[in-house]
């Protein structure tokens, strides 16, 4: 399950999708959610460091603006914990997210989740800290854009899960933005490349690097509402989808 900035921009946010991760988990025993940071808190954390340096060190900005994900991460497993369930946060770097040298657009190089799978076997909720990993030298690394959509395939190739489940503001994906028309179309199903092309006109619901990485693996995606439960949404897949035996990443 990967929530986006809109789905915990706020403590009542929290508490709302703390209880739609209880109702899956009856479905889903094994969860692993992803998050983004807060609403505008990268969008912030970005603001402060160009307030304090013209031109910060790479590494420098990329410590400081994976902070966001990690209180997303800490806040989400504190609620449950409240709610009586056991959740565990991970920051990309304790998730087994490898990825290469350079800062603030890093590319997944392997997964190796150890540290989650020990976690889900013990029943308890995993959760990560989107759009962040680690280089081989050990050094924290940001994704770039769409990194937390990316943080969630990859985790997802990696864990062998059933799907992806992205959660959104909006029903699913529409031909046009639901925001502006009212006659938006919401679609039930479509197929990678139909989904690419629709991001790449302009469409904000997800990256395009994430549907490229769940293509590569054969990987579903599912495109829901975290306000309207019951809706179908979007299925992003291929009639012949196969998922890979060996994860297939982004090196490059």
């Amino acid at each position: 399950m990967k929530f986006g900035g809109a789905s915990v921009a706020s403590p009542e946010h929290f508490a709302r999708i703390a209880d739609l991760i209880i109702e899956r988990q009856c479905v889903f025993p094994r969860l692993v959610i992803v998050v983004s940071a807060m609403g505008q808190t990268t969008n912030e954390l970005i603001k402060l460091a160009h307030q304090v340096h013209p031109n910060p060190p790479q590494r420098e900005y990329d410590m400081l603006i994976s902070a966001g994900e990690r209180i997303s991460m800490t806040l989400l497993a504190m609620i449950l914990c409240r709610k009586g369930k056991d959740a565990v946060s991970f920051t990309g770097s304790q998730s087994g997210i490898l990825t290469c040298s350079q800062h603030t657009s890093a590319h997944i190089i392997d997964v190796r989740p150890q540290r989650l799978i020990q976690t889900l076997e013990q029943g308890k909720i995993v959760i990560v800290a989107g759009f962040q990993g680690v280089s081989q030298d050990k050094e924290v690394t940001t994704l770039g854009r769409g990194g937390s959509d990316t943080s969630a395939v990859a985790i997802g190739v990696a864990l062998k899960a059933e799907k992806i489940e992205f959660y959104k503001d909006v029903l699913g994906i529409y031909n046009k933005d639901p925001k502006m028309y009212s006659d938006a179309i919401c679609y039930p199903t479509l197929n990678y490349q139909e989904a690419l092309t629709i991001v790449n006109q302009g469409a904000k619901v997800l990256h395009a690097r994430a549907i490229k990485l769940a293509e590569k693996n054969g990987m579903p995606l599912h495109v829901r509402s975290f306000i309207s439960r019951h809706d179908q949404g979007t299925w992003i897949t291929s009639v012949d989808c196969k998922k890979s035996i060996n994860p297939v990443y982004e090196i490059s």
